[in-house]
């Protein structure tokens, strides 16, 4: 259907994805694995044709002056390619969720009562820049037994059109409904404001992009909202630690790469290490072009570094998500300390902690109050693929129904069923 009546064009892409939602929900897992198995053999068959609708989006976004972070995100090299094409082979390898019923138990009345797993029914995903999400949601999914209504940037829409006929291509194969993944196929901004209010086609709203994009749809929405506002994330550094692990920890989170929400943009020292590890994290910040915002401790104990970019912070930096080279960086006096200010600053998405106390590992993964927290690991592993998910749909940082990488239980509800034999209620 050409979308030039938005209102209409919207209205129809509703029904279609309610409509294949039902055929979504009993498909056999068979057909559900084979679309995806498919559709990775047709990302690595038309890797080129997708590299070169990619290089058009991003030609055309470098010259109309968008960020640098959102050009990089915008990029879909074969290296990208074959990783989501193997996200969809690792999601086909997983075990079924639909139908898995779990804590049935007798109830004195002789009825049996458990819960079901089932898939949510319709969703939809508004999203920027990362072409790769396009892939990522529609094999969640496919596997999760939904249909899904796929959103994505204006700058990266021609990018976007291609890969969505590859998951067409790879329903038809399978034998499923081609309207189980829907692409938006329009630019104009009018489709958001529809899809929002269309709570009668659409179960969950997904956003995944910049915190504007984020606010705005968890404030128009007429459906449930799964979310993320930005990704503060933080290192601490341990009063006992490994400094060379801490190091290689630290500029991993911060350095492998800037514009992800998983990337590092705070990071705090133990007094007790600082006048060691930030002298040398300074240097190697410096080396790769990464400025710190400091307090006074930390800033008096880098200043003597050659080429170190070092400033005061102001009080907005701790909260800040920088998206480029840029980190904040304290000092603290103890494990307490540093709690409160991830908790206080941080935007309970991923923090770390460098240690070789376990006590204090532990009182780190309990208190900080995070989708994700993490023992001696780089924050860049917050990622659904990372984690074994095969792909994530998003990071929420919401605290009802998923958290983190949201996969594919993430995209599925549980009911509740009752088993009886003719019992009835005395």
């Amino acid at each position: 259907m050409t979308p030039t009546d938005i209102p209409v064009y919207m209205a129809h892409l509703g029904a279609s994805a309610r409509a294949a939602s039902v055929a979504m929900a009993r498909a056999p897992l068979a057909a559900r694995n084979a679309a995806l198995v498919e559709l990775a053999r047709l990302l690595r068959s038309e890797s080129v044709a997708l590299v070169e609708a990619n290089r058009g989006d991003v030609t055309a976004a470098a010259v109309a002056g968008l960020a640098a972070a959102l050009v990089d995100r915008l990029k879909l090299m074969p290296a990208a390619i074959e990783t989501v094409a193997r996200g969809c082979e690792q999601i086909a390898a997983m075990a079924d969720p639909i139908g898995e019923i779990t804590g049935l138990a007798r109830q004195p009345s002789g009825i049996q009562v458990g819960r079901m797993r089932v898939p949510l029914g319709v969703f939809a995903m508004i999203y920027e820049s990362r072409p790769n999400v396009t892939i990522e949601a529609a094999s969640l999914a496919i596997k999760s037994g939904n249909a899904a209504i796929l959103r994505g940037g204006s700058e990266a829409l021609a990018s976007n059109l291609a890969l969505a006929r590859l998951v067409t291509r790879a329903l038809q194969h399978a034998g499923l409904p081609a309207d189980a993944v829907q692409l938006v196929a329009t630019a104009d901004r009018a489709a958001v404001g529809c899809l929002l209010a269309m709570p009668e086609h659409v179960d969950v709203m997904i956003p995944r992009g910049g915190k504007g994009l984020i606010a705005r749809v968890a404030a128009e929405a007429k459906m449930p909202v799964i979310k993320h506002l930005d990704g503060n994330c933080h290192v601490y550094v341990d009063a006992e630690v490994n400094l060379e692990m801490a190091l290689a920890i630290t500029d991993n989170a911060k350095t492998q790469k800037f514009s992800p929400c998983n990337a590092a943009e705070s990071l705090l020292v133990h007094a007790r290490q600082a006048a060691v590890f930030l002298p040398r994290i300074a240097a190697i910040f410096a080396a790769k072009g990464v400025q710190m915002r400091c307090d006074a401790r930390a800033l008096a104990a880098v200043r003597a570094v050659p080429g170190v970019q070092a400033v005061p912070a102001a009080e907005s930096d701790w909260a800040e998500e920088y998206l480029a080279p840029i980190i904040s960086v304290g000092v603290v006096d103890d494990l307490d300390a540093a709690i409160a200010h991830v908790n206080r600053y941080g935007s309970h998405h991923t923090d770390a902690i460098v240690t070789s106390n376990h006590a204090h590992a532990m009182r780190f993964l309990r208190e900080v109050d995070s989708a994700s927290v993490m023992v001696n690991a780089s924050t860049r592993f917050a990622d659904g693929f990372e984690y074994g998910l095969g792909a994530e749909i998003g990071i929420s940082t919401d605290k009802f129904h998923a958290r983190g990488p949201v996969g594919l239980e993430g995209l599925t509800s549980q009911k509740w069923i009752v088993l009886g034999d003719g019992e009835l209620r005395a």
